[in-house]
């Protein structure tokens, strides 16, 4: 018998306030982060221009803004439910009749250190109907003189466990947005990444596509890099007033498409790197 999933709350589209900022600096480029708000990154500020969509932009809806960690999971899981281990597993769905993004990017983390240009988080997973398997995930934040270097980590407990990890940044509409991926994932009729994969189509996008370069922004004279160790970015380019770029370890529905088992004490994790630079190349 499947585990009794906990009552949902409506934790993706409730307000969620910034709560406390620590502001980490180093060069022309300053972060704002707020550990309180899902350990989230509330602002990033290059040489006076803020690339992320803020709280107040958006009625602080906690899916909608600045730039958080997924985790245990990366996008929907279909209606909530999985299985492992030959078991059925539901999770309590939040967005549009499905689980979305996980259970970390709508609770405070602990502040482990914090400096004048570095940050670690912990956040305690939960083992009860909102992820019955518990285990512990962890960020680090360094910010260079014009890059910004995160990685976010997961480690299961006692007891095995999927994962997919990821990162969503709101960022503000840019001029252009430079990608070439060379799949993608289709969608069918729930707006659920399937398989195969095939030709990426045409936008706008909500989907999960495989490319293995960087993937830039442009925006107010200057150029935003990014990378990770990773293949699985998600684009959404839909909503007039930001652009989502998602590196992720694996697609959304990730642990029926794309199952991950970390053993008892084993670790994932992934790096994700944005780097500035003046737009001198277009």
């Amino acid at each position: 018998m499947a585990p009794e999933t906990a009552v949902p709350k409506d934790d993706a589209q409730a307000p969620m306030p910034t709560g406390r900022l620590h502001w980490l600096r180093s060069g022309k480029l300053e972060i704002a982060l707020a550990p309180e708000a899902g350990g989230r990154i509330a602002q990033l500020r290059y040489d006076g221009v803020d690339w992320l969509v803020g709280p107040d932009e958006v009625g602080q809806a906690t899916i909608a803004w600045g730039c958080y960690p997924m985790v245990p999971w990366a996008g929907r899981i279909r209606q909530g439910r999985f299985r492992f281990d030959g078991r059925r597993f539901g999770l309590p769905v939040n967005f549009g009749g499905h689980a979305i993004h996980g259970v970390g990017f709508s609770r405070p983390w602990r502040i482990d250190s914090v400096g004048a240009d570095s940050a670690t988080l912990t956040l305690a997973l939960p083992e009860d109907g909102y992820w019955p398997f518990g285990g512990v995930a962890t960020q680090a934040i360094h910010v260079r003189s014009n890059r910004l270097e995160l990685q976010l980590a997961v480690q299961a407990g006692d007891q095995a466990m999927p994962a997919v990890l990821g990162w969503h940044p709101w960022f503000r509409k840019p001029e252009q947005l430079l990608f070439a991926p060379s799949a993608m994932y289709p969608r069918d009729a729930e707006g659920i990444a399937t398989l195969p994969c095939g030709s990426p189509a045409s936008g706008p996008w909500d989907d999960c596509f495989i490319n293995q370069g960087d993937v830039t922004l442009v925006s107010a004279g200057q150029r935003l890099r990014l990378r990770a160790d990773t293949d699985h970015w998600v684009v959404y380019d839909g909503a007039p007033h930001a652009t989502c770029v998602e590196p992720q370890t694996g697609p959304p529905d990730g642990f029926t498409l794309a199952p991950n088992r970390l053993e008892p004490g084993q670790r994932l994790q992934l790096r994700f790197e944005l780097e500035w630079e003046g737009d001198d190349l277009g």
